[in-house]
């Protein structure tokens, strides 16, 4: 079941068309890649979503209806600029975010004492925002986006300016989320934190949805049939006619095949070829060779 549902939105502004009939699908539970480089549409899409703004065409569908006034309060959003107002204090900023978000004030109060604990930043409750490093500022403005328990979670850039060990508390916190049920919306420009906290992505490029599906899919559907292999010993003087050395260094080789057999086939005429292997793993392209490829091609159509 989809928790979100994008049908061919579109937004123009002025003389600029921002989204171009976008479509996908956002499954329930699960933590989606939102991706494009910039001036892609991302941002406009969010802001669609998050009702910032309304879309000229197409629908918004929320957990099965259509996104009306009331679904905002059910949306945790935390942008990429953030939001926080410098001169207040870190509780007086919570308790007030949390209020607009429809909690009451013992219920704001609770969530706020459980996340500066879980957070271990309570000492920092009546600090300004402004004497927070970069980082501390970031875990405030995560509280402040998850406080109401939203349903959909859309983080953009969630990891700017954290240091490893905040990233991976910040990588915990998003999959204990997921776990109690959350729908996460991950906007970044890292490709290795898609591969690997990802299971769905849609990849934006020029205001369109150039490339969706879940993470593994997707790989698998950009293959080109190479494997890795670690041997021992001596390279066989030949070895079987539809397979083809890339590249080679001492010990090591990738190898090309054609896509007629199963790979079992080719590891047993690879053996019966005198190959004394240790091990040998396919090779799948990384997110970030997709997202290069994708949009290059995307680049390419439209000049022509």
């Amino acid at each position: 079941m989809n928790v979100l549902e994008i049908k061919n939105v579109h937004k123009q502004y002025a003389n600029h068309k921002a989204v171009n009939g976008v479509s996908f699908s956002v499954p329930k539970g699960c933590i989606f890649g939102l991706l494009g480089p910039n001036g892609a549409g991302k941002t406009s899409l969010i802001r669609i979503i998050t009702g910032i703004t309304k879309a000229d065409e197409g629908e918004v569908i929320l957990d099965g209806g259509k996104l009306d006034a009331r679904d905002p309060a059910n949306i945790g959003y935390m942008p990429e600029e953030r939001g926080l107002y410098k001169k207040m204090k870190v509780g007086d900023h919570l308790m007030y975010l949390a209020r607009l978000k429809g909690m009451t004030k013992i219920e704001a109060a609770n969530a706020i004492d459980h996340w500066l604990n879980k957070f271990d930043i309570n000492s920092w409750r009546k600090k300004k925002v402004e004497e927070l490093s970069k980082g501390m500022q970031q875990k405030v403005q995560f509280i402040s986006t998850v406080i109401h328990k939203p349903r959909v979670l859309i983080l953009d850039e969630p990891f700017s300016g954290l240091d490893p060990i905040n990233s991976n508390l910040m990588k915990d916190e998003i999959f204990e989320l997921k776990s109690n049920g959350t729908s996460i919306i991950l906007s970044t420009h890292r490709m290795e934190q898609v591969e690997e906290i990802c299971e769905y992505m849609v990849l934006i490029n020029q205001g369109e949805s150039v490339l969706d599906g879940s993470v593994t899919d997707v790989k698998e559907s950009f293959k080109e049939h190479l494997f890795r292999i670690r041997y021992k010993g001596e390279m066989p003087e030949t070895l079987p006619p539809s397979i083809t050395v890339t590249s080679q260094k001492e010990g090591e080789i990738t190898i090309q095949v054609q896509n007629d057999k199963d790979s079992n086939d080719y590891l047993e005429s690879l053996i019966r070829s005198g190959l004394y292997i240790q091990s040998f793993e396919e090779i799948l392209p990384s997110v970030n060779e997709i997202f290069i490829k994708v949009v290059g091609e995307t680049k390419e159509k439209a000049a022509v």
